[in-house]
């Protein structure tokens, strides 16, 4: 049907649509605004209490898992960060809003960032300049004297060594997929859901009589996402458009959006003016009719509109990328991080001709098997919940309540966290601060690396989880951290050995410290990369690749490991002949001082697994190794009790019982580190507190670590109120055995800082909330914390202690995990009902890195089984 003439030369969102598009789009709204107006009338009857209304009976929808695996709402999503649906692969994303007569959905490219050297060409990762490095070094010494001749151990600025950010950037949306359907009766029988069984967001409606199906998917082995469109009937569709839009996000430079041919959208523009180059492709399939492009140029840029008629069934699948490499973020390739065009490599993902495409059914088959492979295979988790399929999830969440909890949306945020991080980690780049998901073009925080907490958080249940996603962190520390960080080593702390980052990196090597000003609390904290040193061990802890760690694992650690010999010097301030780091703070606390806790904690745990992973890495230089066990055994541990029972965050005590900090990070060694948890007296006791010599005990510091704990409040300080902060201090209460306030505080988390649609946000009350994805991947590390504890240990020759249920709640006393992993190649299935294990069996691979590793396993505080984990051993406790 030929639409009024006064449609037939518009531009929506900067996007052409046929007249039938326009059509459809203007009765979206209509429809909108209808729908939004009934819902507030069905509010109102009901504070009412008008009881002449007939209720009416919701249940999840035809389609929806009959696990409950799954999230589902009874209207469209309206609120990005709080009511979209996310798929994901790793290379691509989409926030799906389910719309019906017109669904605009946020895409996302995994390399798309504004800034680096694609804006600045003299961009050089924040770092000083070679000619500022004597001057530098001068001002590094400096300080450090202050501070150790202080009284108060501490000096009020250090902004000589930080540097301006420069053309920093963020991760930047990648527009909009706008997809229309011209009826515009209006909708009945609506619903929309996540299924977490198969990773495909759906939403159903019926209008005109013909019931819809919108499903949605991102395929990691195809590299692409794909929207369908088709009925429960099989009937003609209605005419259908689907179109790229930039308009829509705010900044982002109009790209060009023409036909490729009759079936094909290409869209290529910058992140930036000027900026990174990025390309989409989107091809439609359809089961009959005729598809169609449409394109109109202007002043500012072409536009073009796929349009498909006569159809039964349609698809629409679109791939991206950009000239993004890391492969060239080193001096060799003038740290320029451009690889080729992405044009050809696109093209050869989409253009299969369409005789000899898949089909449709094959396509989802694919990403459904490659799905069931990556998440659910080799790993399961039962709460014992009951699945609630009368009440919609926004509604769940709406009622849960602190304590009294829920174990099956507990169970679905686990899931959903999982989910989140295989969607977001398995593409070239890691998760980064929102996963791969955002919708503008300068988000918070840059959506960037935070390494603090926040990209550690991101992965905390992977390996337990038995989850492949760690290859992609691993490469891009190698490619991006460490070479920038060799030369922010040379010029900002006059060392030649290894490499160093800091708290905030994007994917252009920013290794300074950032700044311009006193950036210290946030910026000083050269021990980013230690933090990961914990991640790059336990993955070969976990998975025993000795291949993996020769090839990588290794150097990774012995350049992080060897800066941080030279880094440590004598404690000139208290004299005690022990090394410590300085100057240094706790992150993103005030004090810049010297010997923080966190940092001689987390260096000493690295330097275990330097020498509890030497053999295996083939590295015959046993000079480097002596000199590891030699400054280990001088350096302080980082382990002292303050004046009134707290473990010390700093050597100087500074500590407030007043402090409710977000940040744990005094209590590493509690979690996920074990320099408390795993103390060892013979290799960490002994030193000098106030001129006496002290030893400490494991209970005494375990004691200290609880007060501190206790003292750090429930993660509602004046300084934030995230639920990522709440997600540790839930482990950390685990690791104290103590199910009550582990509970409370995951609950607490739930309850406080996570939305509709389960997303973990910042002031999730505000209309347009923040999103940041830590909390969300940190709920399943918490979660598992409480179900199986197997901490790190100093030496390889120590008793792994692996301890079941040490924290489980007793909404949870039934259930059961399968295929969880543990550190020493262990895997353990278990059952437990009424709180206690009915069956356990471990399995020890057939290559563990330690062949007859002593284990002993304890529940209840009780030792209920030990052996000896052989080589393909089976044990049933």
């Amino acid at each position: 049907m030929e639409g009024p003439v006064i449609f037939q030369d518009l531009e929506v969102f900067g996007t052409s649509f046929s007249a039938s598009a326009l059509l459809a789009l203007a009765s979206y709204w209509y429809h909108h605004a209808l729908w939004w107006i009934t819902m507030k009338f069905k509010s109102l009857f009901s504070l009412l209490g008008a009881t002449h209304l007939t209720a009416l009976s919701i249940a999840a929808p035809p389609g929806f898992p009959a696990s409950g695996n799954g999230l589902w709402f009874t209207s469209p999503g309206q609120v990005w960060a709080s009511e979209l649906l996310p798929i994901g692969n790793g290379y691509l994303a989409a926030m799906v809003p389910g719309g019906t007569t017109v669904d605009i959905a946020h895409l996302n490219i995994e390399s798309l960032w504004s800034g680096g050297p694609f804006a600045d060409p003299s961009y050089n990762g924040g770092n000083k300049l070679p000619s500022e490095a004597l001057a530098t070094s001068e001002a590094m010494e400096r300080i450090r004297q202050t501070i150790f001749s202080s009284p108060t151990g501490d000096i009020n600025n250090i902004t000589e060594l930080t540097t301006d950010a420069g053309a920093y950037g963020s991760y930047v949306g990648a527009g909009r997929l706008i997809s229309t359907i011209q009826t515009n009766d209006s909708v009945s029988d609506y619903a929309r859901w996540l299924d977490l069984d198969d990773g495909i967001v759906r939403a159903r409606w019926t209008q005109s009589d013909i019931t819809f199906i919108r499903e949605a998917f991102c395929s990691n082995p195809t590299r692409a996402c794909t929207q369908r469109i088709h009925s429960t009937d099989n009937v003609t569709l209605p005419d259908l458009t689907f179109a790229f839009s930039s308009a829509l996000q705010p900044d982002l430079p109009t790209p060009d959006i023409t036909c490729m041919d009759q079936d094909t959208l290409q869209v290529r523009g910058h992140a930036g003016t000027p900026g990174m180059l990025y390309e989409m492709l989107g091809k439609v399939f359809s089961v009959g009719g005729n598809i169609t492009c449409d394109s109109i140029s202007s002043p500012n840029a072409t536009n073009a509109t796929l349009s498909v008629s006569g159809a039964t069934d349609a698809w629409f699948t679109w791939v991206g990328d950009t000239e993004y490499s890391m492969d060239a973020g080193n001096a060799e390739s003038s740290f320029s991080f451009k690889g080729s065009d992405p044009h050809d490599a696109l093209v050869q993902l989409i253009q299969v001709p369409s005789s000899s495409a898949p089909s449709y059914d094959e396509m989802l088959a694919e990403h459904v098997q490659d799905y069931h492979k990556t998440l659910t295979d080799s790993f399961s988790l039962s709460l014992g919940q009951t699945p609630q399929l009368d009440t919609p999830t926004n509604e769940l969440k709406a009622a849960y309540q602190v304590d009294t909890g829920n174990s099956y949306l507990e169970w679905l945020t686990f899931n959903f966290g999982r989910y989140m991080l295989a969607s977001s980690a398995r593409g070239k780049m890691p998760a980064n601060l929102q996963g791969v998901w955002a919708t503008d073009t300068a988000n918070p925080w840059g959506a960037d690396y935070h390494s603090n907490i926040n990209i550690q958080m991101n992965y905390w249940s992977a390996e337990m989880s038995n989850l492949d996603v760690m290859r992609p962190l691993f490469d891009y520390f190698e490619k991006t951290w460490a070479p920038r960080g060799a030369e922010t080593a040379q010029v900002l702390y006059n060392i030649s050995r290894g490499w160093t980052t800091h708290n905030e990196m994007n994917i252009f090597g920013h290794t300074g410290m950032k700044g311009g000003g006193n950036t210290a609390q946030w910026a000083d904290y050269p021990e980013s990369a230690v933090w990961m040193m914990i991640h790059v061990w336990d993955h070969f802890d976990y998975t025993n690749d000795v291949d993996w760690w020769k090839a990588q694992g290794w150097p990774l650690m012995k350049g992080v490991a060897s800066f941080h010999l030279d880094k440590l010097i004598p404690d000139l301030h208290f004299n005690d002949s022990t090394l410590v780091v300085v100057p240094c703070n706790s992150p993103e606390q005030v004090p810049i001082t010297l010997g923080c806790a966190h940092a001689q904690q987390m260096i000493w745990q690295m330097f275990n697994s330097i020498e509890k992973g030497f053999e295996a890495s083939g590295d015959t230089d046993t000079a480097f190794l002596d000199e590891v066990r030699t400054k280990r055994a001088q350096m302080d541990k980082g382990l002292r009790i303050g004046s009134w029972g707290q473990l010390q965050e700093w050597k100087v005590e500074k500590d407030d019982p007043n402090d409710t900090h977000r940040h744990l990070s005094h209590l590493i060694g509690l979690y996920p580190g074990y320099a408390v948890t795993s103390y060892d007296v013979d290799a960490q006791g002994g030193l000098v507190v106030n001129g006496t010599k002290t030893t400490y005990t494991k209970q005494q510091l375990m004691d200290a670590a609880k007060t501190s704990l206790i003292h750090r409040g429930n993660g509602t300080g004046p300084d934030a109120d995230a639920g990522w902060e709440k997600a540790w201090r839930a482990a950390a209460w685990a690791q104290f055995n103590d199910a009550d306030e582990f509970y409370h505080e995951l609950t607490y988390a739930l309850f406080r800082d996570f939305g509709g649609n389960l997303f973990s946000l910042y002031d999730p009350q505000d209309p347009d909330p923040i999103f940041q994805i830590d909390a969300n991947l940190g709920f399943p590390g918490a979660v598992l914390n409480a179900i199986l504890q197997a901490p790190d240990v100093p030496s390889l020759n120590s008793t792994l202690v692996v301890t079941l249920l040490p924290a489980l709640p007793k909404a949870w006393a039934n259930g059961e995990i399968k295929g969880a992993r543990i550190r020493g190649g262990l895997t353990l299935d278990m059952q437990w009902s009424d709180g206690k294990p009915t069956t356990t069996s471990f399995t020890v691979d057939a290559n563990p890195i330690v062949p007859n590793r002593n284990v002993e396993v304890m529940f209840n505080g009780q030792t209920v089984g030990s052996f000896t984990a052989t080589p393909s051993l089976t044990k049933n406790i």
